[in-house]
C-alpha cells in the first residue's frame, strides 16, 4: 500500500533566498558608503587604519601586508565621494515610490493638471509606470555603485584593481555632482 508523501515543508521564518539576501546587502551597502567614508576617514586620521579597512569592507587577507594610511585615507575619501551619488539614488527611489505606487495617499487632489489625469486612478497608474522604471534604474544604480567600490578597494585587500575602475568612479563622481548642482538650481 502506498503512503502519502509528507508535503515540504516551508523555509524557516526569516529566511530570505540568497540572491535576495545578497542584493539587499549590497544596497545596504551603497547607501551607506558616504557615513562609512567619512568615519573612515576620521579612523585614518586618528591612527586607527585598521579599523578603518574593515568600515570600508577591505580587510587584506591574513599575512598580507596592512596598507599605508594614507592609502585608506584615499581610499576612504573616494567612498565618501561614491557615497553622495549612492544618496541621491536612494533619495531618488524613495521620492518614486512615495510618488508611484503610493501617489493617491500622497496628493489628494484634485487631478485635473496631473499625470493621466482628470481621475485619480489614471493619475496613480500614469505616475506607477513611470516610478516603476526610475526605482528599477536607482536600484541598479547603487548596486553599480557597491560594486564599483568594492572593486575600488581591492588594493586594501592585497589584489589588483582594473585600469577602468578609478576613471569610472572619477566619472561616477562628477555625474553626481553635477545632478546635485542642477537640482539645486532649479529650487525657488
Amino acid at each position: 500500500m502506498d503512503t502519502p508523501r509528507a508535503p515540504l515543508s516551508p523555509p524557516p521564518a526569516g529566511t530570505l533566498p540568497r540572491a535576495t539576501r545578497r542584493a539587499a546587502l549590497r544596497g545596504r551597502d551603497a547607501v551607506t558608503l558616504l557615513p562609512r567614508g567619512a568615519a573612515a576617514l576620521a579612523l585614518t586620521v586618528i591612527g586607527r587604519a585598521g579599523s578603518a579597512c574593515s568600515l570600508l569592507r577591505a580587510v587584506p587577507p591574513p599575512g598580507a601586508p596592512r596598507p599605508s594610511p594614507v592609502r585608506v585615507a584615499g581610499h576612504a575619501v573616494t567612498a565618501v565621494l561614491l557615497g553622495a551619488p549612492a544618496l541621491v539614488l536612494a533619495g531618488v527611489t524613495l521620492l518614486a515610490l512615495a510618488r508611484g505606487p503610493f501617489y493617491g495617499f500622497v496628493d489628494q487632489g484634485p487631478y485635473d493638471n496631473s499625470w493621466g489625469g482628470p481621475g485619480k486612478g489614471g493619475a496613480w497608474l500614469a505616475h506607477f509606470a513611470v516610478a516603476v522604471p526610475c526605482c528599477l534604474a536607482a536600484t541598479a544604480g547603487l548596486h553599480g555603485l557597491a560594486g564599483l567600490h568594492d572593486r575600488l578597494t581591492a588594493p586594501l585587500r592585497g589584489r589588483r584593481r582594473a585600469g577602468w575602475v578609478l576613471p569610472t568612479a572619477l566619472v561616477c563622481c562628477l555625474a553626481g555632482a553635477l545632478f546635485v548642482w542642477a537640482f539645486a538650481r532649479q529650487l525657488p
